[in-house]
């Protein structure tokens, strides 16, 4: 056979095996046997062996897995992956549908008598995923991570038959497509089976073997686990063709609100979006549906729970989306998770067990934290040893007492809680709880405040409890994330006293790690490797690995970008501040009551003595005429995308909206505006080319 022959077979081998596998995995209607089926991926590989040198990545003969792995890189997600806000019951549903209803009526998109229109689906109980397909080829597969990178496991996805090596049809230039990587319930117990009988571990429910099986690093043991892909969302999308979309529920929207509002997307609804996804050839849900107002919201999920244990896979509640692009973006977001979006979570699963004792955890705040001692019990797919009982408190409310026989849930399928004992089985002596007067790890005085619940220890970084958690959370991937610092050997440090702060950590050397348990050489020198690389981090990184109490991750970056150094945050009064977003009295007199300590300053010097340099932040906060005002993007803008515009607007106090009304305060308008531009000139609301909107932002 001619060479030109044979790259003609190929290509025709690996069109049709590439057409079938669609029907098979994707629309689950095979029209050949499994035998001809076969036959086709044997010629398919007798072929690519002989011309190794027309072997394509797309090819279908590329499922079966790439060389083994050492360890998985980190990937940086160029659009966040976001959590979504929960709804546990009826009226956290109808809460939501009326704040976005209040909100787009307002904005002008929703008319006063229409419902909004969501696009509902499952909440997949699995790994959460992002596909990056460039020209139509998949070129990288991320886990979610912690929302802003993930770690790259491409070459165990590749080896998922759900997953397209090439899209179909005309593809975009770039598009990551969001999903979750589950395990049918079949194949989990065929898995476990297998596990059984080879005397290796099983897991406890599907997405753990999921998460088990993505994260193994030879992709040939993936390939032998059938996971399985289902797309629900977007992240990236670049050069796509716009495509005909359905038009919104009759009267749910106003004319102008869905049509050409973003350019960068091809279909103006979330479900059109869902469709275009199939139509690439992803598999998603079968069960998403289109309904307006919170009554088709309860109605969906009602009918969902009903039908839940007949799926072949594990769902944990159901999801709504604001179903107009449009809306979507004036809704906007809120620290991590959409406003637009809500997951209503299925009733947490609850068994009985009893309390064996109630023991007193210490935190990195002093916080002491009383945690009931179960008698293992196996709720929601896992064991169950501890439930925490939050404080005193609580622990009255409730009536409960070491003995208990008790009603136990893992509250949204995640945390273990206590709900109640189970009073007609309490045996005689069940003894009542007492918050320790010392605490229970250095011996020194627990302090209640009258207006607080918590009870905390007094001793500081005095006490080994609170100096381990602190170092802990510090060397969080949030923080100054130092891979390897685990909680075994910070164990180790804080216990031989080596390290008494975070500072101490900057001092560490390769030798003295070696004489630490279970410590090689290769370890200590990656761990030293990596507290080296700590030693430049963003300022609100650093910030937040202080641990100062009220002073999450969303705090430290807005006090970064306002401030701009570690030195302007210190010096910063009460009223400065104040001036931050979302900084209220409480967070700003604990601000000031950790930086007055003398410890914690001494802590802040020797780190900068031991080589630590924060970074500075783009002050976003320069310019009060961003604070409170409402944006318009329209057009192509010349560096920024419009979600990248938006987004730098939002994190400045702004507001972005979707359509022009005299409410608008700014118009910001790039190449081909259309008349979202000429309702600006009309009404006469102020019009910003790009640049200067980033004058407003004071970048420029």
């Amino acid at each position: 056979m001619q060479n030109s022959e044979v790259q003609q077979r190929l290509l025709a081998l690996r069109e049709e095996i590439s057409r079938h596998n669609h029907r098979y995995y994707t629309m689950d209607a095979p029209i050949i046997s499994d035998a001809q089926y076969d036959k086709l991926m044997a010629e398919l590989l007798e072929l690519e062996a002989a011309h190794p040198d027309l072997v394509t990545p797309d090819s279908p003969s590329q499922r079966v897995g790439s060389t083994a792995l050492t360890a998985f890189q980190s990937v940086r997600h160029s659009r966040p992956m976001l959590s979504l806000n929960n709804g546990f019951d009826d009226e956290d549903v109808t809460a939501f549908d009326k704040r976005v209803a209040d909100t787009l009526r307002e904005s002008g998109l929703l008319s006063l008598a229409a419902q909004v229109e969501y696009a509902v689906e499952y909440k997949f109980d699995g790994v959460a995923m992002s596909l990056r397909y460039e020209d139509g080829l998949l070129v990288q597969a991320a886990t979610r991570g912690d929302g802003r990178a993930g770690e790259d496991v491409t070459g165990n996805v590749r080896t998922m038959n759900s997953v397209p090596l090439r899209l179909l049809g005309k593809a975009p230039r770039v598009l990551e497509v969001r999903g979750e990587v589950l395990m049918y319930r079949g194949d989990f117990e065929a898995l476990n089976e297998a596990q059984r009988l080879r005397g290796e571990k099983v897991f406890v429910n599907p997405r753990n073997a999921a998460a088990g099986s993505l994260r193994q690093l030879d992709p040939h043991v993936t390939a032998q686990r059938h996971l399985r892909f289902l797309a629900y969302g977007w992240g990236e999308v670049l050069g796509a063709q716009a495509v005909s979309a359905a038009p919104p529920v009759q009267g749910s929207l106003l004319p102008d609100a869905s049509a050409g509002d973003d350019d960068a997307l091809p279909c103006a609804t979330h479900a059109g979006m869902l469709d275009w996804l199939s139509s690439l050839g992803f598999v998603v849900s079968e069960a998403r549906r289109v309904v307006a107002g919170s009554e088709g919201l309860l109605d969906f999920y009602r009918r969902t729970g009903e039908t839940r244990n007949t799926l072949p896979y594990d769902i944990d509640g159901v999801v709504y989306k604001v179903n107009s692009l449009a809306a979507q973006r004036v809704l906007g977001y809120v620290a991590r998770a959409p406003r637009f979006a809500l997951a209503h979570k299925f009733p947490a699963q609850e068994e009985t067990t009893v309390i064996l004792d109630i023991e007193n955890q210490v935190g990195r705040t002093g916080a002491i934290t009383p945690v009931a001692r179960l008698k293992p019990v196996f709720v929601g797919g896992v064991t169950v040893t501890n439930a925490t009982l939050h404080n005193e408190n609580e622990i009255r409310r409730k009536d409960v007492r070491i003995g208990d026989t008790v009603v136990v849930r893992r509250a949204g399928d995640v945390i273990p809680e206590v709900v109640s004992p189970i009073l007609e089985l309490r045996p005689e002596g069940a003894m009542l709880y007492q918050t320790p007067e010392q605490c229970p790890v250095c011996g020194s005085a627990v302090e209640r405040p009258e207006e607080e619940a918590i009870a905390r220890c007094t001793g500081g970084l005095f006490c080994r409890a609170q100096r381990k958690q602190s170092l802990i959370h510090a060397a969080g991937r949030k923080a100054l994330d130092i891979e390897g610092l685990g909680e075994k050997l910070v164990d180790q440090l804080v216990e031989s006293d080596r390290v008494r702060s975070l500072a101490d950590l900057f001092t560490l050397r390769v030798e003295e790690l070696l004489l630490l348990d279970r410590m090689g050489r290769k370890s200590a020198e990656n761990l030293v490797a990596a507290i080296d690389k700590a030693r430049m981090p963003p300022l609100s990184r650093l910030l937040f690995a202080l641990g100062i109490r009220h002073v999450g991750e969303t705090t430290a970056r807005d006090l970064a970008r306002h401030f701009g150094s570690m030195e302007a945050i210190i010096q910063a009064d009460e009223e400065a501040l104040l001036m931050v977003n979302d900084v209220g009295p409480v967070v700003a007199h604990s601000l000031q009551r950790f930086f007055s300590e003398a410890h914690n300053r001494e802590i802040i010097d020797l780190l900068m003595e031991r080589g630590v340099h924060p970074v500075a932040e783009a002050a976003v906060s320069a310019s009060q005429a961003m604070r409170g005002k409402t944006f318009v993007l329209t057009g192509t803008l010349p560096n920024w995308t419009r979600d990248e515009a938006a987004q730098r607007i939002l994190a400045a106090g702004g507001k972005v909206s979707g359509s022009v009304s005299r409410k608008t305060s700014y118009v910001v308008a790039g190449e081909e505006a259309g008349s979202k531009l000429e309702k600006a000139r009309e009404l006469g609301v102020e019009i910003l080319d790009e640049a200067g909107l980033r004058q407003l932002l004071a970048l420029d």
